[in-house]
């Protein structure tokens, strides 16, 4: 659904985490970065992806990623669903959508023949010159973290 595709600037955001802490693209600045986009904290396609990129944590770490979900879940709902699975990665409280707009991934979804405006799963690589790199919109939620190492 994103019009975004590799060799486009990132677009620039800023929103609170769960720790209620505020984080933006420039935080990030010369890093690279992996924005996955999730429907809902705590259903069963969205555990299993963040909790592949739980378990390999260190090794895209080592590989130069640093991590962070977008979800349109309030930050009290991030917190419960990092506490519950012990997830090391910030997650990012987008409730007005303005963030998942700016990247194309809000938009229609059809689900059992009822259609319904939500959360497209994708995610980006951005470059630490704030640059996509790579756009994942068939993410694989048990091998999410196997996706993305197919990029180091």
């Amino acid at each position: 659904m994103t019009t975004l595709k590799a060799g486009d600037v990132a677009p620039s955001f800023t929103g609170i985490i769960q720790d209620g802490s505020t984080v933006s693209l420039a935080d990030f600045a010369g890093k690279r970065l992996v924005i996955f986009f999730y429907p809902k904290d705590d259903t069963p396609g969205c555990t299993a992806a963040a909790c592949s990129l739980r378990d390999n944590y260190s090794e895209l770490r080592e590989q130069g990623f640093e991590l962070l979900g977008v979800s349109p879940d309030p930050v009290k709902k991030h917190q419960k669903f990092a506490d519950k699975y012990d997830l090391p990665m910030p997650l990012l409280a987008d409730e007005d959508h303005s963030i998942m707009d700016a990247y194309g991934v809000w938009g229609p979804k059809k689900f059992m023949g009822r259609e319904y405006d939500g959360v497209h799963r994708t995610t980006f690589v951005v470059g630490g010159d704030g640059k996509i790199e790579r756009v994942i919109a068939k993410v694989d939620t048990k091998s999410h973290a196997a996706q993305l190492m197919e990029t180091a």
